[in-house]
């Protein structure tokens, strides 16, 4: 039984667990899904194959434009509310996409959908950051995230299969009825964390609402360094996998011209290797700080990409440069969930403001690099892609070596209370 802040019953807390794990896990399906048909929608649109890339970045910069929003609101009325919100408009913007004709309006959607994944950082992770002790919490977001990985691992090799027998607008009906499901279980399951008295006697009151205060919190949290360096470290650390998953159908299946399933079976190592990076984490949570948990993780990380530098070097750089991205990938597991628990706790502020932060820095990060990368160049040759994902990686280390170097000469990191 995990050690719950928050008074809840066995049931709830699987069937919380679940919901959260579920809406996280749409939302990324409804990317990665979709992936292997979007070479089929710019077809049936008449628009040019650069929209691929296009829409997946939309997709993320989704992600990041309401949270500055989300999250104070999250603190204010409640997280629960604005989860369930979150949830209903994701599901009827993936209903709306049967109906679009136009790239542009199909784009549009995109955008919208994209929310989904803000709600989700923004509301939902410090959720579970109230609800559990702080070993428990780090467990949950690795082994939450496995669940989540299930969708750019199994994602494209479904959409492959599926897309044999439906249309890509009936892939996003199922999606917009996937969500209803959703919605339901969270209106079960879902506990209410702002304004209850935790089991610790001590009780998070809703914090004030006001455009003003709201942007002294946001610029307060500009100034702390520590935040801002390792909510940007979470970007670019993810910047070449966000960028593999935005140009691997260009590369794979039109520069390479590999089928839809090839396509999504040269996503499992990458994939998988997050998860068994994520399960390392798990062991290891018990016996190392998180501090020492990022340092460990650095060695697979760094190792990937440059073994990515050797394969933009390579006229045959396929296997290598998936070898690559699965070492790297490892490394990415390992580190992620521990460098976002430092993030979120690196200032007192209410977690839902600071979570949203977070997302706004880091998926900025991960939608602008990765469209950066795609207009230099990295969808036209695997080599090209290789190159310049391996540079933007690199690009975190100064940042981790100042937040590693002051956090182990400081005293240990927040914990939530126990």
């Amino acid at each position: 039984m995990q050690r719950t802040l928050i008074v809840m019953g066995p049931v709830q807390i699987i069937g919380f667990c679940l919901a959260i794990t579920a809406f996280e896990l749409i939302t990324y399906m409804a990317s990665d899904m979709i992936m292997p048909a979007m070479l089929s929608v710019t077809d049936e649109f008449h628009a040019d194959a650069r929209h691929v890339p296009n829409a997946f970045n939309l997709y993320l910069i989704g992600g990041v434009c309401l949270q500055w929003l989300i999250g104070p609101l999250s603190d204010r009325y409640g997280r629960r509310r604005l989860l369930l919100f979150g949830c209903a408009l994701f599901g009827l913007a993936c209903s709306a996409a049967v109906m679009t004709q136009r790239i542009e309006a199909f784009n549009a959607l995109r955008l919208i959908q994209g929310m989904g994944l803000g709600f989700v950082i923004a509301v939902s992770y410090p959720t579970l950051q109230e609800v559990f002790c702080e070993a428990d919490a780090v467990r949950l977001m690795a082994l939450l995230g496995n669940v989540a990985l299930l969708s750019p691992l199994l994602g494209p090799l479904l959409g492959s299969l599926l897309l044999e027998w439906l249309s890509w607008r009936q892939l996003f009906l199922g999606l917009g009825a996937a969500s209803a499901i959703i919605w339901l279980a969270l209106l079960a399951w879902m506990p209410e964390t702002i304004g209850v008295v935790r089991r610790d006697g001590q009780q998070q009151a809703p914090a004030p609402f006001s455009l003003r205060q709201m942007g002294q919190r946001y610029l307060a949290l500009l100034r702390n360094r520590s935040f801002v360096a390792s909510s940007l470290a979470l970007g670019l650390m993810s910047l070449p996998l966000i960028a593999w998953i935005g140009l691997a159908p260009v590369l794979l299946m039109q520069r390479l011209e590999l089928s839809a399933l090839a396509y999504g079976l040269w996503q499992i190592p990458v994939f998988s290797a997050v998860i068994v990076g994520n399960l390392l984490l798990d062991r290891l949570l018990a016996d190392h700080s998180l501090i020492r948990l990022i340092e460990l993780a650095l060695w697979p990380f760094c190792l990937g990409l440059l073994l990515l530098i050797a394969a933009s070097l390579s006229p045959t750089s396929l296997i290598l440069t998936v070898a690559g991205l699965a070492l790297y990938a490892l490394g990415l597991g390992m580190s992620n969930a521990a460098l976002y628990r430092l993030a979120l706790f690196a200032s007192d502020d209410g977690k839902g403001l600071v979570s949203a932060m977070i997302g706004m820095l880091s998926i900025t990060v991960m939608g602008g690099g990765g469209t950066l990368i795609a207009l230099i160049g990295g969808g036209r040759s695997l080599q090209s892609f290789a190159l310049w994902a391996a540079l933007g990686g690199l690009l975190c280390l100064p940042l981790l070596y100042r937040l590693l170097r002051n956090s182990s000469s400081a005293p240990a990191t927040p914990n939530a209370p126990q």
